[in-house]
């Protein structure tokens, strides 16, 4: 029989995230409630496109960073609006974007002399960007109307189409007067200019009033918190209403009980104060769980809460089975996901975050779809 990991995408889950924040932007700004840009980069955060595309259904738009990625959901189906993050990179990709109707961000002065030097059939949409203060892509504040108008010069000639605004904020999910200072620089650099607004994550989407202080034709960009993340330290993805898209699962394939003072696993970085039951995961960093994950991160063993012990191996892992007496060789154990901890929970003793663990799951871990047909999203009143 296979190895017994598994990660399971839980499609309905995608759909019913999509639909809190469809519901959260109604209730916050009413009926000009914002279009929604599903975001599906690295490949759907591990999710899978496919699986992206079934769940996401009724997004107003699907927005990535791979030109792949958005050729796929055009091959797929996918008619309604698809972004490309980071806009093009060199001048053959333009000549896709027009065959396959993919709009683009320009961030720099280089995709603009592309576009100049270019020939589109039809009008390409896009967004320009302007740096805020993320300080990574988009022209500067002071440089941001010269490029726009650059933009505009090429929606008279036929080669772009709606003409849009853009920015991201650096730290939407803790401080909300650096937030609130990015939106006055980008209130400044764009006053008057027509087209479009984008300038909400999944952070800033979810922060009450925040879209709704946003003027205009708005697109907003959640990404991590459609696949039960949350974009907060100090906000749980269940506390807002999210359900885990992604399970990642096991069973124990070994429990023995380590004596007092023996250490556990490599360098030993668990030493036994007393005798202690413990069971042998099939999961490893060869599966994408964090090698660095410390003694303490939570596990869930047939249904029950614990930790896991020592250092992480490549194919294995060690958890406590103290609290877990009835646990056996074939007990289900669950890393991540429904059933046991959030993906959140494991990523914070380990440093990082649930979005790095989402994306890592490696090519060898079996996948299951859990699918189901996606419901509308909500507008106002609903």
């Amino acid at each position: 029989m296979p190895r017994p990991i598994l990660a399971t995408i839980h499609v309905p889950a995608l759909s019913h995230n999509l639909e809190i924040v469809a519901r959260r932007l109604a209730r916050d700004v009413g009926a000009s409630r914002p279009s929604i840009w599903a975001v599906i980069k690295a490949r759907a955060y591990g999710h899978g496109i496919d699986q992206a595309l079934e769940g996401f259904a009724r997004a107003d738009g699907l927005a990535m960073l791979d030109l792949d990625e958005a050729v796929r959901c055009r091959e797929r189906g996918w008619s309604g609006p698809l972004l490309l993050l980071e806009g093009f990179f060199e001048p053959a990709d333009i000549e896709v974007l027009d065959h396959y109707r993919i709009s683009t961000a320009i961030h720099c002065p280089e995709q603009l002399e592309m576009l100049e030097a270019g020939a589109v059939r039809h009008a390409l949409d896009a967004f320009v960007k302007i740096d805020t203060g993320m300080h990574r892509l988009g022209f500067q504040p002071d440089a941001y109307r010269a490029a726009y108008q650059r933009a505009l010069d090429l929606q008279s000639e036929g080669v772009l189409g709606t003409v849009g605004k853009m920015t991201h904020f650096a730290r939407a999910d803790d401080d909300a007067a650096t937030t609130a200072a990015q939106l006055r620089v980008f209130a400044e650099a764009t006053t008057g200019l027509s087209g479009p607004v984008s300038v909400c994550n999944s952070a800033a989407t979810l922060t009450e009033g925040l879209a709704a202080g946003v003027p205009g034709d708005q697109w907003v960009r959640p990404g991590i918190c459609l696949y039960g993340g949350s974009p907060f330290e100090d906000r749980s993805a269940q506390s807002m209403d999210l359900r885990p898209a992604m399970t990642l699962s096991s069973r124990l394939i070994g429990t023995h009980t380590v004596p007092a003072g023996a250490g556990v696993g490599y360098g030993h970085r668990y030493v036994a104060r007393h005798p202690t039951r413990v069971g042998v995961v099939a999961c490893g960093y060869a599966d994408g769980y964090p090698r660095h994950a410390p003694t303490g991160t939570p596990i869930t063993v047939d249904g029950v809460r614990t930790r896991v012990l020592g250092r992480v191996s490549m194919d294995m892992l060690v958890a406590d089975l103290d609290p877990v007496p009835q646990a056996r060789v074939g007990s289900p154990v669950v890393l991540w996901g429904e059933g046991g901890p959030s993906v959140d929970e494991v990523a914070r003793p380990c440093g990082t975050i649930g979005y790095e663990l989402l994306c890592a799951v490696a090519p060898r871990v079996p996948r299951r779809i859990q699918g189901a047909q996606a419901a509308p999203i909500a507008d106002e009143g609903s």
